[in-house]
């Protein structure tokens, strides 16, 4: 019997989740430790790897749902290689952030409902705040931070990052 599964991205090793569970614990209240790591090592939690937590824990498929719906920060589809966070906090929000986000999705040709483009090199979010006031509006493309943005620059901020940092 395998204990690899298929998925569209990448085999999910079923013996990897065993090991979370084991190095954690397998209670209820280990539920938000595993879910952490199943997305530090997958970027985003796999089906196969929370069906895997249910058989082989006390967990059940309600509490996986729960908390992995109740935090934010947790992913049930697979992520892009580069994560863009486009802040909307007040000073970006009121200088754009609006358009900014509207100007990346549309460069990168992402799909309304969709936050990830096709070839999966991006994935695209919104979030409260990046700490860079007087850079507004701002967005930060990993760990690196691009202000004063318009909607006619972005399309170049995203072309530099790939020129600089690559694929």
């Amino acid at each position: 019997m395998s204990t690899k599964t298929d998925t569209t991205e990448f085999e999910i090793d079923l013996c990897e989740i065993d090991e979370i569970v084991d190095a954690i614990g397998g209670k209820t209240r280990d539920t938000l430790t595993i879910l952490l790591s199943i997305q530090g090592k997958y970027r985003y939690l796999p089906q196969e790897a929370l069906r895997r937590v249910c058989e082989i824990t006390e967990i059940t498929p309600a509490r996986i749902m729960g908390v992995s719906t109740f935090y934010s920060q947790f992913r049930h589809k697979p992520v892009g290689k580069h994560i863009i966070k486009v802040c909307h906090g007040t000073a970006c929000y009121v200088l754009g952030a609006e358009r900014i986000t509207d100007s990346v999705r549309k460069c990168l040709a992402i799909e309304e409902e969709e936050d990830t483009d096709a070839d999966r090199l991006f994935t695209v979010e919104n979030v409260a705040c990046l700490g860079c006031c007087s850079l507004a509006p701002c967005l930060m493309i990993d760990d690196i931070t691009y202000g004063h943005l318009t909607p006619q620059n972005t399309y170049k901020t995203i072309e530099n990052f790939l020129k600089d940092y690559g694929e």
